[in-house]
């Protein structure tokens, strides 16, 4: 099980895991969730429901990811499989992305 922090705009917004290869969890942070302040983080994550289940990578998430020859390159330099979104997610969207969200190691992975 790997599982990544999501932080919107540097606030904690709530906790991606990856279960298993086919089985993924958001889950909103109980004071972000709480927070009327707060905005989702997508709109296809919305703070009606704390939680979320997947089979896949959420798109919102993947989404982060680079495409083509970037992403090649990525995985070459990074060691990580070209085909494993979520360590890709967890090596690439910790500081430079597009947008408000950034995601850093949850507490028993590595940073």
């Amino acid at each position: 099980m790997r599982a990544v922090e999501v932080y919107n705009n540097g606030i904690l917004a709530g906790i991606l895991t990856e279960e298993h290869r086919n089985q993924f969890v958001f889950r909103y942070d109980d004071n972000y969730f709480s927070d009327i302040s707060k905005p989702a983080i997508s709109l296809t994550l919305l703070k009606t429901r704390k939680e979320y289940r997947s089979e896949f990578l959420f798109p919102f998430f993947s989404n982060m990811l680079s495409e083509g020859a970037n992403r090649k390159l990525q995985s070459a330099q990074l060691r990580i499989d070209e085909e494993d979104d979520f360590g890709l997610l967890m090596a690439t969207a910790q500081n430079d992305t597009i947008g408000a969200i950034t995601v850093k190691p949850g507490q028993d992975e590595p940073r």
